[in-house]
């Protein structure tokens, strides 16, 4: 499989944003899920149970999703690709969960340097980012690509 270096990423990130053309490159960098080192590698089914409240911990470490805000490419990416929902049913999915006291959704964290920040800083916490914006050596890993 081919990769584009990160450098190219970046370039091409920045003319899309100025040209108004934003998700349409941004769409090939790919949403990766990364975790905190204490998570191992997870499958599909475990990260959909994690994002919907079904599943609260993995191998005995309690997990902590987080999401970046709504509205972002990446969010909505991941909704689709990885548990095949809309923004719209995902909040009415987490609004009924909450008003028959299932849990609250998971929290929302941004900018992208916090939120690598809190994934590195907090044993358990999972998230999701463009493939590209995935740094090396900051203390999070990738569990599950697409």
């Amino acid at each position: 499989m081919f990769r584009v270096p990160r450098c190219l990423l970046t370039v091409l990130r920045t003319l899309a944003l100025a040209l108004g053309l934003g998700s349409a490159v941004l769409a090939h960098a790919g949403v990766v899920v990364i975790a905190h080192p204490s998570v191992r590698k997870l499958d599909l089914q475990t990260v959909q149970r994690i994002y919907t409240g079904r599943m609260i911990e993995v191998d005995g470490v309690p997990v902590v999703p987080l999401h970046v805000p709504t509205g972002l490419a990446q969010r909505q990416r991941f909704l689709a690709d990885y548990l095949q929902q809309t923004e719209d049913a995902y909040t009415a999915y987490w609004t009924v969960r909450r008003y028959v006291g299932k849990g609250v959704p998971p929290r929302e964290v941004w900018p992208l340097a916090h939120l690598l920040a809190t994934v590195a800083g907090t044993p358990g916490a999972i998230a999701y980012v463009d493939e590209a914006d995935v740094p090396a050596g900051v203390g999070v890993h990738i569990v599950l690509r697409r």
